[in-house]
């Protein structure tokens, strides 16, 4: 009699993840170049660059909301993917429309995709990489076949006139990645991924007003504390270590050695952590893909952004390896490792729609 062992070759197969197959980006048409500061904050062209590598921002016009930019990058990156059929929408962000409902569910109605999945991720700026695991869960599990990742911020709503500190650094813009389920070993593939958390540092980094604890108590808050705070020089250091680390967790998990990476795109925070992160891990700065310097810190926004902005300028070419990292408000950070697969023409990132003034209904 012969006995007849089940295939163990299922069980070795390795899972399925998201495949990148579109990307977009979209910012405002409104400039703010570092001379066009307030006077009052007393900073000059020189003094922002040195400490920010940053010399203009852009922000959104007066009725223009964070699901009007979403909606902008969301359709070109859907063209570039040639408007495949999503059966899922997830939104990375930090400055929604509402507290109440969830952005994707509007914005997957504005783009003809009501009816699908759809949800927020709230990470701050590690959104994009929590978003990304996100979507490699929905597509793995068979939730969804095709996802649409879109990331999106209007910081301007948040800013205090009276804090340069954030004032000089964050911008507004959105960026848009269309998912399909695929392998591992596809161009495209997203290999690894590493997300973390500590929350014993949530008020590093925070808009203390605008939710439940000051609804139940008044008494304690004031109208300056829906604005955005930052305690800069801790997180700082937190930035660092954090991205660094997590960099190298993806790396291992990827089986990739630190020379295998040839492009590093990091959270565009500002120049001096993309500096120090790049040098511990340490990555070449010719190899960074980086546009802060002209659209400044875009949050969530700003890993999708500076990737839609490298694709467009030719400057990601199919069959690189690329090694993304994040950090943001929570506190918490991410990482992820693909290959860049082939794709078709990419928008610059400030191609215009003048749609995007109508504000949201």
């Amino acid at each position: 009699m012969t006995l007849r062992l089940p295939c163990a070759a299922p069980l070795l197969k390795t899972p399925p993840t998201a495949v990148l197959e579109g990307i977009a980006g979209f910012v405002p048409p409104d400039a703010v170049a570092n001379d066009a500061l307030p006077a009052a904050w007393g900073v000059d062209d020189a003094w922002v660059r040195r400490r920010t590598g940053i010399a203009e921002r852009r922000r959104a016009a007066p009725g223009v909301a964070t699901g009007d930019l979403a909606l902008e990058a969301a359709r070109q990156a859907l063209a570039v993917a040639c408007r495949p059929l999503v059966d899922a929408v997830i939104v990375a962000t930090s400055t929604p429309d509402r507290p109440m409902p969830a952005m994707a569910p509007r914005l997957a109605t504005r783009l003809g995709l009501g009816g699908s999945a759809a949800w927020d991720v709230s990470a701050a700026c590690s959104g994009f990489v929590y978003g990304l695991a996100a979507a490699v869960g929905a597509l793995a599990s068979g939730c969804a076949d095709r996802v649409l990742l879109v990331a999106a911020e209007v910081y301007s709503t948040l800013l205090d006139p009276q804090d340069r500190s954030a004032g000089i650094v964050f911008g507004d813009g959105a960026a848009a990645v269309v998912l399909r389920r695929g392998e591992r070993d596809e161009p495209g593939g997203v290999l690894a991924l590493d997300l973390g958390s500590d929350g014993s540092g949530h008020d590093l980094i925070q808009v203390p007003g605008g939710g439940a604890l000051e609804r139940s108590r008044p008494g304690e808050y004031g109208p300056d504390d829906r604005y955005f705070r930052m305690r800069g020089r801790d997180v700082f250091q937190h930035a660092i270590t954090r991205m660094t680390q997590s960099a190298h967790t993806v790396l291992k998990r990827a089986d990739w050695a630190v020379e295998d990476v040839d492009r590093f795109c990091a959270h565009q925070a500002n120049a001096r952590i993309l500096s120090a992160v790049g040098d511990r891990i340490p990555v070449p700065g010719e190899r960074h893909v980086t546009n802060i310097a002209r659209v400044g810190n875009t949050g969530a926004a700003s890993i999708p952004l500076a990737l839609a902005d490298a694709a467009a300028r030719d400057e990601l070419r199919a069959g690189e390896r690329v090694l993304l990292t994040a950090f943001g408000a929570g506190l918490t950070w991410g990482s992820a490792a693909l290959v860049w697969p082939e794709l078709p023409t990419v928008p610059r990132i400030d191609d215009l729609d003048p749609a995007v003034r109508i504000p949201v209904a």
